[in-house]
């Protein structure tokens, strides 16, 4: 007989940076993964999309692992964990799949044995394993995060952000691992790069916080991390210089990219042009991509606890049939 009950936990993706704000700013964006944890006998995973199929299916998966640190960290002993997960959030592109299993799977953990670490030790150890705390801290809270990570503790705001704000994203398909896109970046910057990036970070978080949207275009800007990044990704440069003249409030690489997210005024009347832009600067080079309207999402992880074992009173599936954005 079950100790614990079952899990089921609803997570955001997320963006990270912003543009100048480097492993500093993320965004929690309309994506989602779900995922449902319960004891069981024998350690078995249901993962379902088109996301999902490489995936170990043994102990070996990040979402068991993650949850064994849960219960370490509580003290408590649940060696064998029924595991399901459905993803609509692509991997490897740039927003925050990585993150997102993380800080679903601790929430699913924590939820199941009567959540007795809190967000601010979940937050911590998410950030720990993802080694910064931008998306993690998005996916965890929602809303714009901003957040500082001195090697164990992560310090954080949360910004509600601007009523007006929508995303467009345009996901290139092909994958960019983050190792490879952090590999390319210089060891050393000089003074007048590093006071650049500072100063649009600074003013980038005070527009998200003040709803000023017409300064977060010169906001968005960085020298730090796209310049080097913009040859791994044909049409980048492209796209950042000129995302503005067709409707878009700012432009950036989404996390280590591919993917590339403008901001727009939701008021905007060009939203169409947009779109078309950024899938025909892709044609262009020879690259099929896809964009994708999302709003930010202002909820951060949601998880409830269900009885174990009982009567199901949705299937998984049929549960987040309803809410799936394919």
């Amino acid at each position: 007989m079950s100790m614990y009950g079952r899990s089921r936990v609803k997570v955001p993706a997320s963006t990270a940076n912003l543009g100048p704000g480097f492993d500093t700013l993320g965004m929690a964006l309309s994506l989602y993964a779900w995922i449902e944890m319960e004891e069981a006998e024998d350690t078995v995973f249901h993962l379902y999309g088109e996301e999902m199929k490489d995936l170990p299916r043994d102990k070996s998966n990040l979402l068991y692992r993650v949850a064994q640190m849960v219960f370490a960290e509580a003290g408590v002993t649940v060696p064998e964990l029924s595991i399901s997960m459905y993803s609509e959030i692509p991997l490897t592109r740039g927003l925050g799949s990585s993150a997102s299993a993380i800080v679903g799977a601790l929430a699913a953990a924590n939820a199941m044995i009567g959540s007795p670490l809190d967000n601010a030790r979940l937050f911590d150890m998410a950030t720990g394993l993802e080694k910064h705390p931008d998306n993690v801290g998005a996916s965890l809270f929602g809303g714009v995060i901003t957040a500082v990570w001195d090697g164990g503790h992560a310090d954080y705001i949360r910004i509600e952000p601007p009523q007006d704000l929508e995303v467009l994203v345009v996901i290139p398909e092909f994958e960019l691992e983050t190792v490879k896109a952090r590999g390319v970046l210089p060891g050393e910057i000089s003074v007048s790069d590093a006071v650049y990036n500072i100063s649009r970070t600074s003013l980038l978080t005070a527009a998200l916080a003040t709803g000023r949207l017409e300064l977060i275009g010169r906001a968005m800007q960085d020298r730090l991390h796209q310049p080097y990044r913009a040859p791994l990704v044909p049409g980048m440069e492209k796209l950042l210089a000129e995302a503005t003249d067709y409707g878009a409030l700012g432009i950036a690489l989404s996390g280590a990219g591919p993917t590339l997210l403008c901001m727009v005024d939701r008021k905007e009347s060009r939203k169409q042009e947009l779109e078309q832009f950024l899938i025909r600067t892709m044609q262009e080079q020879g690259i099929p991509s896809r964009t994708c309207w999302l709003a930010p999402c202002t909820a951060g992880v949601t998880a409830e606890l269900l009885e174990a074992g009982g009567m199901q009173s949705q299937s998984f599936l049929d549960m987040i049939k309803g809410e799936v954005q394919s």
